[in-house]
């Protein structure tokens, strides 16, 4: 007779038996339980074992940092038993949590790992996992012929009515849909959903029926001539996961399904069933406390709502949706990058401003409309800034405890906001919030933005001039009159998209430029704004720069002149050529608590913030590097006042390294930054710099009324006339 299940192994079942119905709280609770006792009792191969399901289950939940532990203490007792199978398996799931981590390279060391110790086992369902897992992380990385290959790998290993080869034939599918072969990858998700139907129930068995039906939803755009057999397909997928979850008790899958099934109705225009299924789908979320798709569900009833004619409800459920939305941030615990989920977050708050503002236009008080669509747009600056710098802590010191705009009574905050057949501008006057619409499709606008650009850079010509006067017309024009009833003298831009990527100060009405009737600053978010004017009584600046060529880049002859008359004005310390190296300028800044960090060199922003720098003498001043010099600030009184960047230059057209230029002081953790679209000549550089500096002196003069005036300096002397030597030099963030 078999002796019973010890205590331990009792809770391991409990485990598996929660996780196949997703209820991974309770397997979280088991398995901790089992890894304790098996710990307890001696028994380091069953603990590993208890700590790799354990950090599965942690993985589900999103809790990656706990399933990191886990995993990692399974791996150093499979490796210390020698038990090479325990040690595949702790790899494999491994490998997968990085991939969610983004950590590619990692992920794919400890996935060939994996795998090379898994086959010569001969345990066929674990190579194949593993290898299943190696194609999502080729997905990941948009290697789809190399994903195909791993699937059909491991569905030639799993064994043939397993859910790892129903698992690996959806996944080919979703590669082969990427790849554009479109008719196999219906094939492969109807041979999947006829291996589907002979599983037991299961979280995989839900799961795997909604990726089936997800995809053949996407399918209907590409395969337009098999639109019915498609949907219904989609609508049957969809249908048995719904029965599935009900059947295993997983209320958060059945949330899912409701709701992809109500998507599926909502893009047939069959509003009302829709609706329906939408609304079960939140109840499921609610009651299975699943936050990650209640906001998603909230945010589908709103649209659905919005399409039926009801814009107040409409609004309430994006309220609520957003209201989620913002729960998820603050529960997360760990600092990691997750970009599909930071774009969905974008999509929804842009909807929901472009909502706001359809409703403000008719109502009797559009206020409240306004100010909550103003608190939208900060929102969606908060997640552009985060997918940019791949960092969900780029806002960790937010000031929000004072509204720069209410502390600055002469400045004009603009939000441009650009949707697809119109460009709607918010504009914050000092006593009150007004939107104006610009008849202008997002498309023509961003054409006149890129001709502006080019054109601009242009020294010798003035065929930037019918553009800067047509987005002067665009921008400015709609409320000028409105502008000349209050006493502005700083306009404050809140930039969306293209519109980062050009100077407003050259922007002209026929007559004279933006700039020489008011200050300009750009801000990528104005609650990411610390709204403190600059110390001059603290004034301390630490200078570096470069005259010499290094790196392959070409020396900068009058950084050394720079960096003297900025000696003989602000005092300091200035390190020039081989004493500006990385390490020094770590060193520097922990020494001493300097108020303006002044960098002439070569810097670059690129389309993603890898290809994002500063040249030093001996390597690259990355933004990490730069954020964590200069965030050693944070834990002193004060933070940096001021970062400049004399030499620094976006390319034209990449909207998305303007986006990081926009948001460099606020990753780099300082108050404001100076820096420039596009590389200037050297003297005219030098010249503007050190006037800046020089005003930035006076008494009660502003960072953004001392960089006008060295602007308009340059624009006064026929040498430097021309917008291209003075107007990419942008303050950023704070203007006071």
């Amino acid at each position: 007779m078999a002796a019973p299940p010890s205590p331990a192994e009792d809770l391991m079942g409990q485990g598996s038996a929660a996780f196949r119905k997703g209820d991974f709280t309770a397997a979280v609770s088991h398995w901790s339980e089992a890894a304790a006792l098996f710990e307890k009792g001696g028994n380091p191969g069953k603990c590993a074992e208890a700590l790799t399901k354990l950090s599965q289950a942690h993985q589900a939940l999103g809790q990656h940092q706990e399933a990191l532990k886990a995993v990692e203490k399974a791996l150093s007792l499979a490796q210390q038993g020698k038990d090479e199978r325990q040690r595949a398996e702790a790899l494999g799931v491994l490998g997968g949590i990085q991939i969610s981590l983004g950590e590619s390279v990692k992920a794919q060391r400890n996935l060939d790992e994996a795998l090379a110790t898994a086959k010569p086992l001969g345990d066929q369902d674990l190579s194949a996992r593993i290898l299943n897992t190696l194609g999502n992380l080729f997905a990941a990385q948009g290697n789809h012929e190399e994903a195909l290959q791993a699937y059909r790998e491991s569905a030639s290993f799993a064994p043939a009515r397993g859910g790892t080869a129903a698992a690996a034939l959806v996944n080919s599918a979703f590669a082969s849909f990427s790849l554009g072969d479109y008719g196999e990858a219906r094939s492969r998700i109807e041979k999947a959903l006829t291996l589907l139907q002979g599983l037991e129930d299961s979280y995989y068995k839900a799961h795997a029926l909604i990726n089936a039906g997800l995809l053949c939803g996407d399918l209907l755009t590409h395969l337009p001539d098999q639109t019915a057999p498609l949907a219904a397909l989609a609508s049957d997928a969809f249908a048995q996961a719904v029965q599935v979850s009900q059947r295993i008790g997983d209320l958060r899958t059945l949330s899912y399904a409701y709701g992809y099934l109500g998507g599926l109705y909502e893009n047939e225009a069959r509003l009302q069933e829709a609706l329906g299924l939408t609304r079960r789908a939140i109840s499921c979320a609610q009651r299975s406390h699943a936050p990650e798709s209640l906001y998603r569900w909230l945010w589908q009833s709103g649209r659905i709502l919005r399409a039926m004619g009801k814009a107040e409800e409409a609004v309430a459920a994006y309220r609520h949706a957003m209201t989620n939305l913002q729960t998820i941030r603050k529960e997360m615990t760990v600092c990691t990058g997750d970009s599909s989920f930071r774009r969905t977050a974008t999509q929804l708050c842009s909807q929901y401003v472009d909502l706001l503002l359809e409703v403000a236009a008719s109502v009797e008080n559009p206020q409240p409309y306004l100010a909550e669509a103003r608190d939208a747009l900060e929102l969606v600056k908060v997640f552009e800034l985060r997918d940019y710098f791949k960092d969900d802590c780029v806002d960790a010191a937010r000031y929000a405890e004072t509204k720069l705009d209410l502390l600055s009574e002469t400045a004009l905050i603009l939000y441009p906001i650009l949707l697809k057949e119109r460009l709607e501008l918010l504009v914050r006057f000092p006593d009150d919030l007004k939107r104006y619409t610009v008849k202008i499709s997002a498309e023509r606008l961003t054409q006149e933005v890129r001709e502006f650009r080019s054109k601009i850079e242009k020294r010798t010509s003035a065929e930037f001039l019918p553009h800067a006067q047509q987005l002067y017309d665009w921008l400015i024009l709609p409320f000028e009159k409105d502008l000349a009833k209050h006493r502005i003298d700083t306009l404050v831009f809140v930039p969306d998209g293209p519109l980062r990527t050009i100077p407003m100060g050259a922007l002209h009405n026929g007559k004279k430029f933006l700039l020489q009737d008011y200050a300009i600053a750009i801000t990528p978010g104005l609650n990411l704004t610390d709204p403190k004017p600059i110390r001059r009584d603290q004034v301390r600046a630490l200078a570096l720069g470069l005259t010499e060529s290094v790196q392959d880049f070409p020396g900068l002859p009058y950084v050394s002149g720079e960096l003297q008359a900025i000696h003989q004005l602000l005092g300091g310390r200035s390190l020039l050529n081989q004493d500006f190296v990385v390490a020094r300028v770590g060193e520097e800044l922990r020494k001493e608590p300097f108020s303006i960090l002044h960098i002439a060199s070569h810097g670059h922003f690129g389309k993603d913030v890898e290809d994002t720098f500063v040249l030093a003498f001996d390597a690259r001043l990355t933004m990490d590097l730069l954020a964590d010099y200069v965030g050693l600030f944070r834990f002193r009184e004060e933070p940096l006042d001021l970062l400049t960047l004399s030499a620094c230059e976006t390319a034209a057209g990449d909207d998305r390294a303007a986006l990081g230029l926009a948001g460099i002081a606020i990753r780099a953790g300082a108050r404001s930054a100076l820096a420039t679209l596009w590389h200037v000549s050297d003297p005219a550089s030098y010249r503007l710099v050190v006037e800046f500096y020089r005003r930035l002196q006076e008494p009660g003069v502003s960072r953004a009324s001392a960089l006008q005036a060295a602007q308009l300096a340059l624009l006064k002397d026929p040498r430097y006339d021309h917008p291209c030597y003075w107007a990419p030099f942008l303050l950023i963030n704070n203007w006071l």
